[in-house]
Parts: C-alpha cells; structure tokens; sequence
C-alpha cells in the first residue's frame, strides 16, 4: 500500500485495488479477518468474510480492500465467466499454508494459481502472487509454480529464525493389540505431563470424540493412583475455586464429575458451545492443566501450550474406507499451538506414532520430503471446469493450461514418480517447447 496507494497528500486511496487472502479452512477465515482488522484499522482498510454459503454485495465489495477467503470458495468465484466483480481490481493474491499442495485439495490450488497466471499473461493487468508456508522442502519448485523472480521474490528461512525454539520428539510404538497400544499411549502422555506438571500446560491432539474423555480420565487415574494430583492442581490454588466454581455451569458429565475439578478437560465437537467456550477460556486463563482435544480445536481456535502431544497419526478415512496417516498439514497445524513467541520462550512438540511410521514423521517435520502434486486424481474435474469457463477450447489449450500447474513442474523435476520413463524431456517435442 505505501508503495502503490499513497497520494501526494500522504491519504490512502483504496478505490482501485482488492487483495484477497485464501486460508486453508473455512474456521481459520474469523481469526484472519480479526488479525488483518486490528492490524491495518489505521489505515482504514476493511477486511471481510467471504466463505461458505456467504456473499459479498456489489456495494460491500466497493467498501471492501481485503477480501479473506477458502480455497474452494475462491475456486467458485473465479470459474464463473462473465462475472468479473471480485477479480476486476485483483492486485495481490495470498495463498496462506501453500504446501496444502501436498494435500488431497492441492488440485483446486493449482487451478486457482494456473487461472490466475493465464489471467495476467492474457490481460496484461499486474496480479502479485504470494505463497506462505512454514514447510516446504522443494521451495524453489513451489516458487517456480509461482512464476516468483528466484533472485528478488524467494525469501526462505530455515529454523534458526524462529523466535521461540520448537523442541521435536518422535515416540515410536511397537504394540499392534489396539488396547494395549491406546494404554501404552496413555501412560506416555502421563510420563511427558508428570515431568512437567504444574509449570507448564500441555495440549494432547487425538482422533475421535470418544477418545478425548477417554484419554483425559486415564491420565487423571494415572495420578491418582501414583499419588501425583497435587502436582498437576494444588488445592488451595486460585485455581482450585476457581475450576469448583465453574464446575456446576458445565453440561458435560466427564467435565462436571470426572475431569475440570482435578484441572483436566476435554474439548470436542460433539459438546455444547458454551462448555467449549468455557473449556477454551479456562485453558487460555491457566486454570486447566491437561486438555485433551479432537482435532476440532487445531483450526480456528488460538489456543496456545507449551507441550503439544499428537497421541496416534491415524486417522479413519470414509472416503478410502481405510486407516490413514495424518495430513502434514494437520500435523504443522496441531504443533503450531506449541512454541508462541508471544506466549512462550520456547515449546515442545511429542509426536506418539507407530514405529514403522517414525521415519516417515521425521522426514516430514525435518524438511526431508518434497511436496509432490496431486493434480492427476482430480485432472478431469479441472480440466472441465476450465472448458465451461471457455479458457479451453482445444487440445492444444489444454496443453498449454497443464504447463501453468505445479504437475508441469514436479513431472519435469521427477519424471518417474508421476509415471513418465527418465528420459521423457528430451523424447517429447511437446514437452521441450513447452520448457
């Protein structure tokens, strides 16, 4: 804005020029929207909401600078042809946590980007594109998805620069019986909280409703059978009258009976709004000691620890109807509640997986493994999306709109893995005049 929107008075102007910011969930677009308000209500920018079933008024939208938005939404938005009203003044475009490429949603992603890209080269008009990620290995494949300068438009920085240092710690299980596996996991938890109890507050992520209450109490029966309760919440602590206090406004049974009056509490989204309102407030104010969560409470909800501990990486896909392992997406979600410079001077992350799957965490967490494209599953779908869109109309078209997305780039930086032989560059006339 200092450099684009600042008259010779010194004024603003902010009639010729929209920005919108893409987060990866539609729960994390209020606590951008609150961000972005708070920061830059100075300058007299407005920030709106526009994800979900929600719309934006012809007028609204002329008031509006900032536009903060999901992918899917934005997807929506720019397929509709003819309708240009939110892309018109388009001159920033922030794609927030862009390793979701990775992901099952990373397709939408590079259509989004490679329509974008198409759009400038075919208007003329200038769109900045920024990516912001905290992991992404291969980033200069990442940057030239972007068609970012290398020289001026990269910027990387590694672990050294983070301002509250972020601990790792990779538990490998053994145990394939599954309740001997969830026990063994419990007394984990119990171990790493012990260490630490009544110094610093823990967050443990796990992966079904029924689990949260079920964790919580073991733990909770764990200190009580090892006589260590007092430790985690001493009884003439104001912390003590206070979770008592709060105890009859719950509607929750395990919180009313089992958990808050021993300092532990569970948050899910089976619950009534106002015990997780209250559950989020008691944490926030440093009366809880132990929350044991669903993965619910990693978007959307600031909440921060000085341990979090992801107990299990398997999750139950519906869609596959099988076991699968945790998104590094989620992953990087659920330990961003760890290590807050503005909470704490450093944190501590505890990944409890199976150990045939430590090496994969590690690889994962440590930058070891390139974000790969997963544009092929869904090439149909966005491929007719561009077709009704009229962007293309031919073979040829098609083609050329491949060679904007991040496939284009991993294939000709790793041909095999997306099943092309190792000498397929310099065998296809095609694909060198495309390069």
């Amino acid at each position: 804005m200092n450099q684009l929107n600042r008259g010779e008075d010194g004024s603003f102007n902010h009639s010729n020029y929209k920005i919108v910011y893409v987060v990866p969930m539609k729960a994390l677009v209020a606590e951008v929207v609150g961000n972005l308000s708070n920061h830059l209500q100075h300058y007299d920018v407005k920030v709106k909401d526009l994800s979900g079933d929600q719309t934006l008024t012809r007028q609204q939208i002329e008031e509006t600078q900032i536009i903060v938005t999901t992918l899917e939404k934005w997807d929506i938005i720019t397929c509709k042809s003819g309708d240009h009203t939110y892309t018109q003044l388009l001159k920033l475009l922030i794609i927030d946590e862009i390793h979701l490429l990775h992901h099952n949603r990373g397709p939408v992603l590079e259509s989004i980007v490679a329509r974008t890209v198409r759009q400038i080269e075919t208007t003329k008009e200038h769109i900045c594109l920024v990516g912001l990620s905290a992991t992404v290995p291969n980033y200069e494949d990442v940057a030239l998805f972007l068609r970012v300068d290398l020289n001026k438009g990269l910027f990387h920085f590694d672990n050294s620069c983070r301002s509250c240092p972020l601990a790792q710690q990779y538990i490998g299980i053994t145990v394939k019986k599954p309740l001997q596996r969830f026990q063994l996991m419990n007394d984990v938890c119990y171990e790493k909280f012990n260490d630490i109890a009544g110094k610093h507050q823990v967050l443990i992520f796990v992966h079904s409703r029924k689990e949260t209450a079920k964790t919580a109490r073991s733990i909770r029966d764990a200190a009580l059978a090892n006589d260590t309760l007092g430790r985690f919440l001493k009884e003439d602590s104001v912390s003590h009258e206070i979770l008592h206090s709060h105890t009859e406004l719950v509607k929750s049974n395990d919180l009313k009976d089992l958990l808050l009056p021993y300092g532990f509490a569970i948050h899910d989204a089976g619950m009534a709004r106002a015990d997780c309102q209250l559950v989020e407030d008691l944490f926030a104010d440093g009366h809880v000691q132990v929350l044991v969560s669903s993965a619910t409470l990693s978007w959307g909800v600031n909440l921060p620890a000085h341990i979090v501990i992801i107990k299990g990486t398997q999750i139950y896909n519906p869609e596959k109807g099988a076991w699968t392992e945790l998104s590094p997406l989620d992953v990087m979600q659920m330990l961003g509640h760890a290590a807050r410079p503005q909470y704490d001077s450093y944190g501590e992350g505890i990944i409890i997986t199976g150990h045939s799957e430590l090496l994969y965490y590690l690889s994962l967490m440590n930058q070891q493994l390139p974000i790969e494209s997963q544009f092929v599953s869904k090439m149909a779908d966005q491929l007719n999306g561009e077709i009704v869109l009229g962007t293309v109309q031919n073979a040829r078209e098609a083609c050329s709109w491949l060679s904007y997305t991040y496939l284009y780039v991993r294939m000709l930086r790793n041909p095999t893995l997306y099943g092309l032989v190792p000498d397929a560059l310099t065998r296809d006339i095609l694909l060198e005049e495309e390069s």
